[in-house]
């Protein structure tokens, strides 16, 4: 299981966040997406720990909690969705366009 931590400060280091979640067990990986293009955070990582008893008390503890002016948003999170490759009704498969 993952645990997906939102709304957080450009600021945070992944240390920063495996100290806060230190303090409800081990922490065995922290992962802090950055932008393809720019290179900076995008506000929002995930972090495992060794236990599900510890990821619990983890979510439960700091969702909502203040952290570096911000509240976190924390809670499982869901396998990623693959939305690569095929359209999903947003695109349109023809080259012809019309202007209303």
């Amino acid at each position: 299981m993952s645990i997906y931590v939102g709304n957080l400060s450009y600021d945070v280091t992944k240390e920063d966040l495996s100290t806060v979640f230190a303090e409800y067990g081990t922490v065995t990986r922290v992962a802090l997406p950055s932008d393809r293009e720019t290179g900076r955070p995008r506000g929002f990582g995930f972090v495992e720990m060794s236990s599900e008893d510890e990821e619990a008390k983890a979510i439960e503890s700091l969702d909502g909690a203040e952290w570096m002016g911000r509240e976190l948003r924390v809670n499982k999170a869901r396998p990623r969705e693959n939305n690569r490759g095929g359209g999903n009704g947003n695109y349109r498969n023809s080259n012809s366009f019309s202007r209303n």
